[in-house]
């Protein structure tokens, strides 16, 4: 209940009962406290048993944690009835990012056992089917940088 309070708020949180409550009165509002948290215990436990005589033997395993949705959740996908594993299983990450990479960078993919890569369709092979992202080489005679004697333009409403 209290994990993360350290030394130091523990002993604020004392020296503030004391000067709050006088030294007189703060054994009895401790045991007041104490008393009051036995009870809601008692009383949650108490309604928790009621319900679980009200739901029958079929729901003899229920658990109240599992009404929180994240664990409720996990339990299910943890159930192996989807074939979900099957699924995470079968999908490989690393194999399917270098096929990525080769496809990004103009490279044919290395056969794969699976035989999904796409190296044996004719359109593949020829190159047809493919984009060309590589940096073409330029041309001489045309080029994008201004002669050293050309000064740019001069733009008015820039400056």
């Amino acid at each position: 209940m209290f994990n993360d309070i350290g030394a130091l708020e523990l002993v604020t949180l004392v020296v503030l009962a004391v000067l709050v409550f006088g030294p007189d009165k703060l054994p009895k509002v401790i045991q007041d406290v104490t008393r009051t948290i036995r009870k809601i215990r008692e009383f949650s436990d108490s309604a928790k048993q009621d319900i679980r005589q009200e739901l029958g033997p079929e729901f003899k395993d229920f658990e109240f944690e599992d009404l929180n949705p994240k664990t409720f959740i996990r339990k299910q996908l943890d159930n192996d009835e989807l074939g979900l594993k099957e699924l995470r299983n079968g999908f490989d990450l690393k194999k399917e990012m270098a096929e990525v990479t080769d496809a990004v960078h103009g490279r044919d993919p290395e056969p794969s056992s699976s035989g999904s890569s796409s190296s044996g369709s004719p359109s593949a092979a020829s190159g047809s089917g493919r984009v060309d992202m590589s940096k073409k080489p330029e041309q001489p005679g045309k080029t994008d940088k201004p002669a050293a004697d050309d000064r740019p333009p001069f733009d008015m409403d820039a400056t």
